[in-house]
């Protein structure tokens, strides 16, 4: 199945905030404009990102969708669609929730036979690593505008990895980028 990626979904009901466009701007303005994740501006240019805004407003209802955009990746032609974002406004907006969720989402990848094939890996508005204070600056390195799954290829993280010098400096760098950006630095670069 050839699948292209989406384009930005409309705007959310009894909103005028486009989680969509919101995900993007952040993804271009944060993670590819300050190189927190250094392999995510070549399959954004190429136009491989998948974007999809959920309906779903209850754990289960998301985890269904979740097991249907896994299956959709696995099948798709990796250049084409070569990771997804799962963007879910409605439903985990509470960030221990989301975390507690993130077992339901690796049950999923091992339900699906999908181990060594596909990961998540998690992004929150209330994002914090454990040990952290909330307001920890090192936190907005996985603090994305709304609740977000990213479906990755096991098979481009490795080549990434591979094609990276020192992938474990990716996570000292970014925290002095954005202990030299600083709360307001964060807070302008939403800023238009």
């Amino acid at each position: 199945m050839n699948v292209a990626p989406l384009p930005p979904a409309p705007v959310t009901a009894g909103t005028d905030i486009d989680p969509i466009a919101a995900t993007r701007r952040w993804l271009e303005r944060a993670v590819i404009g300050l190189n927190l994740c250094p392999f995510a501006k070549a399959v954004y240019v190429k136009q491989q990102v998948r974007f999809v805004l959920s309906d779903a407003t209850t754990p289960e209802a998301l985890l269904e969708e979740l097991a249907e955009e896994l299956v959709l990746l696995r099948d798709a032609d990796p250049d084409l669609v070569d990771t997804t974002l799962l963007v879910h406004p409605d439903v985990l907006t509470d960030f221990l929730d989301y975390n507690d969720f993130l077992d339901n989402a690796d049950a999923a990848i091992e339900a699906l036979d999908l181990q060594g094939v596909l990961q998540v890996a998690s992004f929150h508005p209330d994002y914090r690593f454990a040990g952290t204070a909330p307001d920890d600056i090192g936190n907005y390195s996985n603090r994305s505008p709304y609740p977000t799954l990213h479906l990755l290829r096991e098979a481009s993280i490795d080549r990434a990895v591979e094609a990276y010098p020192d992938p474990d400096a990716i996570i000292e760098r970014n925290l002095q980028t954005l202990d030299k950006l600083g709360h307001s630095g964060w807070r302008e670069l939403f800023a238009d």
